[in-house]
């Protein structure tokens, strides 16, 4: 069953290197043949936020936001990709989460975290499910924690060790099982 799950990355640093876990997860997610936009802050160049976009009047919020919030009402599910600034998560991507609210609402999400180092991001990724659950899409049991990314992975996106494409594969047959349920309730109503 084909799924739409927009990946959505954190940084906007000149050298990130976040943009290697999330070309890895879009050609992981297109080769099991589901709709992967990548979800670009650097590219979308939003600002910092002001309104939401649900607080714009009909069809008058920026191109970005409109472009966003029809990918995001296809989606079925999210992943993102974290890495971990001051053992949280970075400005950027906070700040591509909070512009929306409803278009969460009823779909999981996982959660990639990264960092240079050993730990993989991960004291990120914990606050992170918290924003998660509250935006409305709360993350799956399992993360993909990628310790030294920048040896893990190419700048295309490829794998350097063996690990890395098995746990990828156990992290999206577990978003996909979760995906696949709330598509399935979604489809017969929400409790609101």
């Amino acid at each position: 069953m084909s799924l739409t799950v927009p990946v959505i990355l954190g940084s906007v640093r000149s050298d990130r290197q976040g943009i290697r876990a999330a070309r890895f997860l879009v050609a992981e997610l297109e080769a099991r043949g589901h709709a992967a936009p990548l979800v670009d802050p650097a590219e979308l160049k939003l600002p910092l936020l002001d309104r939401m976009y649900k607080e714009y009047p009909s069809g008058e919020a920026p191109e970005p936001l409109e472009c966003l919030a029809a990918i995001y009402r296809r989606a079925d599910a999210f992943v993102v990709v974290s890495a971990e600034y001051n053992h949280s998560i970075p400005p950027a991507l906070s700040n591509t989460l909070d512009h929306f609210l409803e278009e969460y609402f009823w779909r999981p999400s996982a959660i990639c975290c990264y960092s240079a180092g050993q730990y993989g991001g991960v004291r990120a990724a914990m606050q992170l499910r918290a924003m998660l659950a509250e935006l409305g899409a709360p993350s799956i049991p399992s993360l993909l924690p990628i310790p030294r990314i920048q040896k893990a992975l190419s700048e295309a996106g490829e794998p350097a060790e063996d690990w890395l494409r098995k746990a990828a594969g156990k992290f999206l047959d577990e978003l996909t099982w979760y995906a696949e349920a709330l598509r399935a309730k979604r489809a017969t109503g929400t409790p609101y």
